[in-house]
């Protein structure tokens, strides 16, 4: 099964910047669609980024313009840049990927949508404040 470790969470100033890393391994199937998901406190796990095989990029509303995602040229590193943060991006950022990555293919936000569907990790925290 896949296995997915986050890391690089923090505390940072309103303004500042992070980025955030998943560590991604256990693929059988050779297609890498995964995504970045964050929740805060009482409030619902939602969509942030998402990457497919084919390199294609989208994200929420909330952070285009200001977050990138990313993958390293061995494609088991996944990585979200966050620039100009803000304190509702406080929450638990995760990293995602649906198990089946065959049906992935044909739409990887798409498949990242279905939560139910997908293998997650741990979480790393992130806090802006002021």
């Amino acid at each position: 099964q896949v296995q997915l470790l986050e890391s690089g969470g923090g505390s940072v100033q309103a303004g500042g910047s992070l980025r955030v890393s998943c560590v991604i391994s256990g693929y059988t199937y050779s297609g890498d669609c995964v995504g970045w998901f964050r929740q805060a406190p009482g409030k619902e796990r939602e969509a942030v980024a998402a990457i497919g095989s084919d390199g294609g990029t989208s994200y929420a509303q909330s952070v285009k313009g200001r977050f990138t995602i990313s993958r390293d040229n061995a494609m088991n590193t996944l990585y979200l840049q966050m620039n100009d943060l803000k304190p509702e991006d406080t929450a638990m950022y995760y990293c995602a990927a649906p198990r089946d990555q065959k049906a992935a293919n044909s739409g990887c936000a798409r498949a990242l949508a279905l939560y139910e569907n997908n293998d997650w990790g741990q979480g790393t925290q992130v806090t802006v404040s002021s």
